[in-house]
């Protein structure tokens, strides 16, 4: 931005002069001496907005002149699983009573369903797939997949 002043060429003999708002000084017509800018600016009003600090600035003055290192997350929390370790009662005949009913059963599945440990639906699976509740559709050392058994089997005795 840049402001002019006119000066009276009649009190100081000179032509225009034009001052930025950096203060460096652009002559329009004659040279003028330093002292004359000087006295120029000085007669300028001060500006209305304050410096605001950047950022930088106020990191440094806090951390006192170090480089505050970036701090890593912990990662996610997940919820303890409090899954069973042996069946109960009202478990064991949930087993019989909904699982050969699901259209694919895995051992996650029902761990996850039952809200018991992965050994003891490996387990489950395996004792249900005996007693032909459940049929194997495929085995792999990592994961074994079963289905419903549309035939039925053999049904458990209270």
């Amino acid at each position: 931005m840049i402001q002019a002043f006119l000066i009276d060429r009649h009190e100081l003999g000179l032509t225009a002069m034009m001052i930025s708002s950096e203060y460096r000084a652009v002559p329009v017509g004659t040279l003028v001496a330093h002292s004359l800018i000087h006295s120029l600016i000085c007669l300028q009003p001060p500006k209305q907005a304050a410096k605001v600090p950047t950022k930088k600035a106020t990191t440094a003055k806090s951390a006192g002149g170090k480089a505050k290192k970036k701090k890593w997350s912990k990662g996610k929390v997940r919820d303890k699983l409090n899954n069973l370790v042996l069946f109960d009662k009202g478990t064991y005949d949930k087993l019989y009573k909904e699982v050969p009913s699901y259209k694919l059963i895995t051992p996650s599945v029902v761990s996850e369903r039952l809200k018991i440990r992965g050994s003891l639906a490996r387990s489950a699976l395996i004792e249900l797939e005996r007693k032909g509740l459940i049929k194997l559709v495929s085995k792999h050392h990592a994961q074994v997949i079963y289905t419903r058994n549309p035939k039925g089997g053999e049904t458990p005795a209270d």
